[in-house]
C-alpha cells in the first residue's frame, strides 16, 4: 500500500513538472523580443576605455541588432551556445589577458538580450564599450 501512495506522488510531481515547464515555453515564446519590420535608422556609439568615442548610423531593415552591426562590418567574433560573443568593433580586438571585452548597452540601459536577439527600433541608440574586468 505505501508502495502504491508513492508511486502516486511520483506520477502527479512529475505531471506538474511538465505542466510548469510547459506554461514557462508558453510564456517565453509569448514575451520574447521581437524585432520591428521596415527601414530603420539606429545610432552605434563604440566607446573604448581611454573614454574617447566614435558614432556609426546605420540604415537597416534588420529586426536585430547583430544583423544591422554585422551589415556596417563593425564588429566580429565567435559562435558560441548563447550566439555571438563579440571579440572586435570597429578594428579594435579585445585583449584577454586584460580581461576586456564588449558590454552592449541602449541609451545607457543595461540589455538583458545579446547581440543576437537585441531587437532594434528606430532611433535607437547603442553604445558599445570596451570594458576592463571580469
Amino acid at each position: 500500500m505505501n508502495q502504491k501512495k508513492s508511486t502516486k506522488k511520483l506520477v502527479i510531481a512529475t505531471i506538474i513538472f511538465i505542466a510548469v515547464i510547459a506554461i514557462m515555453a508558453i510564456v517565453y515564446m509569448a514575451f520574447k523580443p521581437k524585432g520591428t519590420e521596415g527601414a530603420k535608422k539606429i545610432v552605434a556609439e563604440v566607446v573604448l576605455s581611454d573614454g574617447s568615442s566614435e558614432e556609426f548610423t546605420i540604415q537597416t531593415d534588420a529586426k536585430f541588432l547583430r544583423q544591422a552591426l554585422e551589415e556596417k562590418d563593425l564588429i566580429h567574433g565567435s559562435e558560441s551556445e548563447f550566439g555571438l560573443f563579440i571579440t572586435e568593433v570597429n578594428g579594435v580586438t579585445v585583449d584577454d589577458a586584460n580581461q576586456e571585452w564588449w558590454c552592449i548597452t541602449l541609451a545607457g540601459g543595461t540589455l538583458n538580450t545579446g547581440v543576437d536577439t537585441t531587437p532594434i527600433k528606430d532611433g535607437d541608440h547603442f553604445e558599445i564599450t570596451l570594458t576592463v574586468g571580469y
